[in-house]
């Protein structure tokens, strides 16, 4: 159907971007601030032309109507800028080889390690998990690693399912150091040159779950280590303050905490030790007697 058969949808009105505002925090934490209006309407505009639909207040009845999440989840997607990339903010990576992974493969350790969850929180298309997974598989090696576990969440089922599969063009993988590449992804040939395929033990190491954050995360268990990277850029303070206090309950004493560069958790209290830039640790003890991490 072209554009041009379908009927114009009617120009957003201040109570419907309220209401989509309200809408976006509540059901995700999302802060959308006044002055971005014309974004929402240009994205959410795209979502009425492909439905018909003539005004945002129906597609936000539609939103809410659905009860399989999928249109909550598209809504979010459209407002916000999905970029991930493997090994993205390569830094953490180096870390999480060569100090968490690295105590488990120090000389001496047992042979059989115990068990150990990894938890890559709001993964998109899957590249941060697989990146984890390589980590694994290089410091540990495969038998060690059969013991790691990687949860990869997001509330996108349409993500999700994309990760799942493990298939990228060959520009996405850019970021793959060579000699992981060639050992953990499989070259496609014919009418599938110019993509990879993630090898089918490293996608057996995770489980691909859908997971919206401001729902309660104790179920999911603890970890030792958390990646929540480049997420809570878009929400407002009180929004990532309970976040990380509740990230904070899911990762078991001495377990490291992984947020994004331009993320910062300065001023909020939480109770986990400043380690580095954008990574940080709950103290094996218990939380600090303050409440307070390091402002950093």
């Amino acid at each position: 159907m072209s554009e041009a058969a379908v009927a114009p949808f009617r120009p957003l009105t201040r109570g419907e971007f309220e209401q989509i505002r309200r809408l976006a925090r509540e059901k995700f934490g999302l802060d959308l601030r006044n002055g971005k209006e014309q974004l929402v309407s240009a994205r959410l505009g795209k979502k009425l032309r492909l439905t018909g639909m003539a005004t945002f207040e129906e597609y936000c009845r539609h939103v809410l109507a659905d009860r399989t999440g999928e249109a909550l989840a598209a809504m979010i997607d459209a407002l916000t800028t999905n970029f991930t990339g493997f090994f993205r903010e390569p830094a953490h990576f180096d870390f999480l080889r060569q100090v968490v992974l690295g105590r488990r493969a120090a000389p001496g350790r047992a042979a059989a390690p115990a068990p150990m969850r990894i938890w890559s929180a709001a993964c998109a298309t899957g590249e941060e998990p697989y990146s984890i997974a390589m980590c694994v598989l290089e410091e540990l090696g495969a038998a060690a690693a059969s013991r790691v576990r990687i949860l990869a969440t997001d509330i996108s089922g349409a993500a999700l399912a994309s990760a799942a599969r493990g298939i990228y063009a060959a520009d996405r993988c850019d970021g793959i150091p060579p000699p992981l590449l060639h050992r953990y992804l499989l070259r496609g040939r014919g009418r599938s040159e110019g993509w990879y395929r993630v090898r089918g033990e490293v996608r057996a190491m995770i489980d691909f779950r859908r997971v919206n954050l401001m729902d309660p995360l104790e179920p999911l268990g603890t970890f030792a280590a958390v990646f929540c990277r480049n997420v809570m850029i878009y929400f407002d303070r009180p929004t990532r303050g309970d976040l990380i206090r509740r990230l904070t309950a899911n990762l078991q004493p001495g377990g490291w905490l992984f947020v994004g560069h331009a993320e910062s958790l300065s001023g909020l209290h939480h109770g986990l030790e400043y380690v580095r830039p954008a990574v940080y640790r709950k103290p094996a003890s218990g939380p600090r007697a303050s409440g307070r991490g390091a402002s950093r």
